[in-house]
């Protein structure tokens, strides 16, 4: 093999780790769209909740740590071809604004329909522009202290879960930014639902910085594989050490006579914010599946994912418009049948049109993907 397949098969594997993770986000906003009148707690009622929704709501908490890893791995490759952390670092910075602002505007509209807006929800694109916002002063750290630091993030901040502050108060405000899943009042007639908080995700996104000579040109890939082999396994057995002992981060877990529900009881986490166990599971897959993407090697099925996963914030956008246009569509043809909604009447529907859809949106998405190939000279391009 010569040393330009290793190379693009590294570069290939992330591409199709983002994709394979996006296209179980849009398993997730296909459930979010038509059954908005079957709702998941977080963590998860497991009375309320059918295996069949479990798997799928599961499977989408893939998303969120594996995408800001990866950001934060994309970083350090960019600064390896730019040759520097003050270019990295201010591409952070204008990206991280860029994403925020999109958040408050294309990406509420798009959840919403409604202009003005009486919520602006602040969820995953603004977790990500703040993460990357954080990360443009945090790479400046040595490397060592940088991972460190994430780690104490991700591990630690369960501690905090008992910290409030009263509502309406700046120190309220400032800790559900940080920590605290709330609600912050900004008039009589807009109000913000911070849905990502943000102090777990700059962890994330930070140890995906501090991975990143793993995927350097110099690195063998045996050597690498190596190591994504050693952190995936490690994660997954602190996450079952830690769950089995029933404590820290989490509600506790329980036994069934059934085997399904004590198995759904068990992997039943915490997504806002993240805990230690939800984050502990998911980036331990996450790594994995990174792994196994390289080792599978060039692919058709593989270069299909890189292709949504070349492209992500283009794809985001567009899947949520049209979703959103489907709905509307459905309401207006079918009329609403599940009280103040059109929803779908079972969980293998909402797989269906998750299957279909990426059939549909594959071809804007490559016509994108190729135009950011090629167009580098256009710089607005390189931050969809």
């Amino acid at each position: 093999m010569t040393d330009a397949a290793p190379l693009r098969q590294r570069l290939l594997s992330i591409d199709a780790l983002r994709g394979l993770v996006i296209l179980f986000m849009l398993l997730d906003h296909v459930r979010e769209t038509f059954l908005l009148h079957r709702q998941v707690s977080d963590p998860m009622s497991l009375d309320s909740t059918e295996p069949a929704l479990f798997i799928s709501r599961t499977l989408a908490h893939l998303c969120a740590p594996v995408f800001v890893l990866l950001t934060g791995l994309s970083a350090w490759l960019y600064g390896q071809k730019y040759q520097g952390r003050g270019d990295v670092s201010a591409f952070l910075f204008k990206r991280g604004l860029f994403l925020i602002v999109l958040e408050f505007s294309l990406v509420n509209f798009a959840w919403t329909f409604q202009l003005p807006p009486s919520v602006i929800y602040l969820q995953v694109i603004w977790a990500i522009g703040l993460s990357m916002i954080a990360l443009a002063a945090l790479l400046w750290l040595p490397r060592p202290l940088l991972i460190s630091l994430a780690l104490v993030i991700m591990a630690g901040h369960n501690l905090l879960d008992a910290l409030h502050f009263a509502p309406g108060t700046a120190l309220q405000t400032v800790w559900a930014l940080l920590h605290e899943r709330s609600w912050i009042e900004v008039s009589d007639h807009l109000r913000l639902r911070i849905t990502y908080p943000v102090l777990p995700w700059i962890g994330v996104i930070a140890l995906g910085y501090g991975l990143g000579p793993w995927f350097a040109t110099a690195m063998a890939p045996a050597l690498r594989q190596r190591y994504l082999l050693r952190a995936g396994l490690g994660a997954l057995l602190g996450f079952v050490v830690l769950r089995a002992a029933n404590g820290y981060g989490e509600q506790p877990w329980h036994a069934y006579d059934s085997g399904v529900l004590t198995l759904m009881s068990f992997f039943n986490v915490t997504k806002y914010p993240p805990s230690l166990l939800f984050l502990a599971l998911t980036l331990g897959i996450g790594l994995l599946l990174l792994l196994a993407l390289e080792r599978v090697g060039q692919r058709r099925w593989i270069g299909v994912l890189a292709v949504f996963g070349a492209a992500p914030m283009f794809f985001y956008l567009l899947h949520l418009y049209v979703l959103k246009m489907l709905y509307v569509a459905c309401v207006a043809l079918l009329g609403l049948n599940h009280g103040a909604y059109f929803g779908f009447d079972s969980v293998g529907a909402v797989w269906l049109v998750a299957l279909l859809l990426p059939m549909v949106l594959y071809w804007p998405v490559r016509w994108f993907a190729g135009l950011k190939a090629r167009r580098r000279d256009v710089a607005w391009l390189k931050y969809l």
